[in-house]
């Protein structure tokens, strides 16, 4: 994104006015005013920077009457939750914006409100990106960077024979969601499809010396447990009757256990916390962040075995899961 410093906006190439028109607002200094093809950003001394890019298709991650405002707040808190993954601090982003026809000014208008809303709320600004046209579907790209005390970035590798299996807030909702917004079930309240389109990441919690390793649930507990497990060279076991359910997805019912297990959407953090640390968590029944309390769960465990993850159902009993989560190819 690069507006060159002309006095009269009708001077402006298209699609320079578009970009000071929509994305100036949401530039932080380091952008440069969005004058130069590149932003000049100075890392915080002492600290190490945590990088993480998502994109998002229309029709494929979000559906084409979702309100823009939501579209562009899940894009940045999808990119949130990499960062609150690994205990980082976010401090800015880049977006590619691939813009097709359909897409209008008041749409863009409205997707950049929803950005400058959650940018406000997480502290952090736009430094940058490109803008394009596309024939096809609208496509996202949002690059974000975080900062973390050196040594410090939790990863997806460390944990340990014993290790118990944590998750925070509730699962299944972000899936749930998709399937009410899409005419398959039921939701009077509202909660599953604003779970669906605004998924809340959960930065500023202190997982150093809490969690061996974490990562977020963004393509299936079972399938991302798998992620862990194999990375760590282990094999896992989820307690299905232990993985906390909101009201609405325990309303839905027990035939819609395995899309809660598998749907993905949650960007819930999933963690290893080795037994030293399981009574603290096992106390509290949560851990403190900026944003107010986020509850924990301990829905299982590691093992030494064949790298890989076992579903139990509430009698112990293996319980057959066909497809473990979301395949992005």
């Amino acid at each position: 994104m690069t507006v060159p410093p002309l006095a009269n906006q009708t001077d402006l190439p298209r699609e320079f006015a578009f970009i000071r028109r929509h994305f100036a607002a949401l530039a932080g200094p380091a952008a440069l005013d969005l004058r130069d093809d590149a932003a000049v950003f100075t890392p915080p001394p002492g600290l190490q920077l945590v990088l993480a890019t998502d994109a998002m298709v229309e029709n494929v991650h979000f559906l084409p009457d979702d309100p823009p405002q939501t579209v562009g707040r899940k894009l940045l808190r999808c990119n949130l939750s990499d960062l609150a993954a690994m205990g980082a601090k976010p401090e800015g982003w880049l977006l590619t914006f691939a813009r097709p026809p359909h897409i209008t000014e008041d749409w863009v208008a409205q997707f950049c409100a929803g950005l400058k809303a959650d940018q406000d709320l997480y502290g952090l600004s736009l430094m940058g990106g490109d803008t394009t046209s596309t024939s096809g579907p609208l496509v996202l790209s949002l690059t974000i960077m975080g900062s973390v005390a050196p040594g410090q970035a939790v990863q997806r590798r460390g944990a340990q024979v014993g290790d118990g299996l944590w998750v925070t807030g509730t699962i299944g909702d972000g899936a749930l969601g998709l399937k009410m917004l899409q005419g398959q079930l039921e939701d009077g309240s509202g909660h599953l499809a604003q779970r669906y389109r605004l998924p809340e990441p959960r930065l500023g919690l202190d997982l150093y010396g809490l969690a061996t390793c974490a990562m977020d649930v963004s393509d299936g507990l079972v399938q991302d447990t798998g992620h862990l497990a194999r990375e760590n060279g282990l094999a896992a076991v989820i307690d299905a009757a232990k993985v906390p359910l909101s009201p609405a997805a325990r309303q839905a019912g027990p035939d819609w256990l395995r899309t809660c297990l598998t749907g993905g959407d949650d960007y819930e953090l999933l963690m290893a916390v080795p037994p030293a640390q399981e009574d603290r968590l096992a106390s509290k029944g949560y851990l403190e962040s900026p944003y107010g309390r986020v509850p924990v769960t301990r829905i299982g465990h590691f093992h030494a075995g064949t790298p890989g993850v076992q579903v139990r159902d509430e009698n112990g009993q293996a319980l057959h899961i066909e497809t473990g989560g979301w395949s992005h190819l």
